[in-house]
């Protein structure tokens, strides 16, 4: 009799669980199933320009900074303090410098100074004044705040779903999350005991996390601290919306959007291996993981390309980078520098919600420097071009001059 009864009770589970109803399991009262009640999922979202997001210099001058930082600490870690061009001139492709690197160091005369090498009239570099000021003040904000990168990678990390992700995955978003180019280089300095090195099934070399806390996103964190929510398992909760003006959504996608605000809220930190994947819950969960994602970074943007390494690790869908146009509200596409940007909304609208890393104003001021390289150009190229019309000026004269002396 007990096995009839369960027999019925899995296949009216897999009835219900086909009609998409939201309901606790009958086999298990632990897990539910929980599924989408207006089926927009795959909508399409019409695209609005914002140049508020689109002139953020930390962000689009976010790729030349880096190879810039990079190449700075060949130098700051150089015994004598400078270099000699053949150090580095065929390291471009490994420092992420997209021309040749004497040219790209020249383009920033306020970072690095060029002179006559003592040997062979080579060309040398050193950094000015203004860019070692800034370079002491990286090292001691690095020092003061390894416990938070530590914390930033552990984050990333537990959001997978076996708590480990191979190295050249982290190698490839250290610089959103912030961390520097040496820092798994040195695990005795850099990681607590609850990071482990492991070898993954495909023979990558993989770092792991054994965390017995519970984690919570930082979007529950701001809701407990205003008391609206005690970070429980889910608990109905909202993502903070920043419409862009002139953005207007149909009725009917405004509709569905009330709807799945209402829905269960999935950390990124829980198991979501029971969620149907077709469902609007598990669209939430992505979008709650996506959110997380980028309230992690430094800048809570990066290249929308730069995300796919993560889809199979993070448990995200074959299509999942179309959440963020299917949620103009929470995140802004930005097409500018011909790639695609995506950006957290809310890290740049509301300032509690997302504390500012000393990371970002320190990148601010590399970003002022570059900025005034421009300014140090253009005004050689002005000195240049005066110098040249003096120049012609006075051939000019002596060619008058010439020419009379000939009449007479």
């Amino acid at each position: 009799m007990l096995s009839i009864c369960c027999s019925t009770a899995r296949t009216l589970e897999k009835l219900l669980r086909a009609k998409n109803v939201i309901f606790p399991s009958l086999i298990n009262p632990s897990s539910y199933c929980c599924i989408r009640k207006l089926s927009y999922v795959n909508v399409y979202m019409k695209w609005k320009k914002d140049p508020s997001y689109d002139s953020i210099e930390t962000i689009f001058r976010s790729p030349e900074l880096k190879s810039l930082i990079s190449l700075k600490n060949c130098i700051s870690q150089a015994p004598s303090g400078c270099i000699p061009i053949s150090d580095v001139s065929k390291r471009g492709k490994e420092l992420g410098v997209p021309v040749k690197v004497a040219k790209f160091m020249r383009l920033y005369p306020s970072v690095f100074e060029e002179f006559v090498g003592p040997q062979y009239n080579l060309p040398w570099f050193r950094l000015t004044p203004e860019a070692i000021k800034i370079d002491v003040e990286e090292k001691a904000i690095y020092e003061d705040c390894r416990s938070d990168l530590q914390l930033r990678l552990k984050k990333l990390i537990l959001m997978t779903r076996e708590k480990r992700l191979p190295l050249r995955i982290i190698q490839g978003v250290q610089w959103y999350l912030g961390l520097p180019d040496g820092f798994l280089k040195n695990p005795e300095k850099n990681l607590d005991g609850s990071f482990r090195f492991v070898e993954m099934e495909d023979g990558d070399r993989a770092l792991a996390v054994d965390c017995g806390e519970k984690m919570l996103s930082t979007l529950q964190k701001n809701l407990v601290g205003r008391g609206m929510c005690n970070g429980g398992w889910m608990e109905p909760i909202p993502f903070p919306l920043f419409p862009s003006r002139g953005l207007r959504l149909k009725t009917k996608i405004s509709a569905w959007l009330d709807e799945f605000q209402k829905l269960p809220y999935v950390s990124p930190y829980e198991d979501f291996s029971h969620l149907n994947p077709d469902s609007d819950i598990a669209e939430k969960r992505v979008v709650g993981a996506l959110h997380e994602l980028l309230s992690l970074f430094v800048e809570h943007a990066a290249e929308r390309k730069r995300l796919l390494c993560l889809k199979k690790y993070l448990g995200f869908p074959q299509k999942f980078h179309k959440a963020f146009e299917r949620h103009p509200h929470m995140f802004y596409l930005s097409l500018k520098a011909h790639t695609c940007t995506t950006i957290l909304k809310e890290a740049y609208n509301d300032a509690a919600a997302i504390e500012r890393h000393p990371l970002f104003t320190l990148r601010k001021k590399y970003i002022e420097l570059m900025t005034d390289s421009d300014r140090i150009l253009k005004q050689r190229r002005l000195n240049k071009n005066l110098i040249y019309g003096q120049n012609a000026d006075s051939i000019s004269d002596i060619n008058s001059e010439y020419r009379d002396e000939m009449a007479l």
